[in-house]
């Protein structure tokens, strides 16, 4: 099980410090060339919005790298909330292995 104290950089960070800014990228010029508006990128930038299949798509087209690149980054991001949740933490514990003796 995943384990690590250290939360992964959020797509967000990721959008932002690797790519945006070293670019010289605005949100405004990002939505355009994504094709969506700008409270999309907004809302991805301040972390408000999960990267789906459509959206890591148009990423990988705007950023000329693969959709996994940005899937990865929201699921490592996912993994580490739902285990430092103490709500998520409970529910997995009541999880049982299929065949395991009750």
């Amino acid at each position: 099980m995943l384990t690590t104290k250290r939360k992964p950089a959020s797509v967000g960070e990721i959008l932002v410090q690797e790519f945006m800014e070293p670019m010289g990228l605005t949100q405004g010029v990002l939505a355009e060339a994504m094709g969506v508006q700008r409270k999309h990128v907004n809302e991805l930038c301040n972390n408000r919005r999960v990267v789906t299949a459509p959206t890591a798509l148009i990423l990988a087209r705007v950023f000329g790298n693969s959709p996994d690149f940005w899937l990865n980054v929201q699921r490592r991001t996912d993994l580490w909330e739902a285990m430092h949740s103490p709500r998520e933490r409970e529910r997995i514990k009541r999880a049982r292995p299929l065949g395991a003796a009750a």
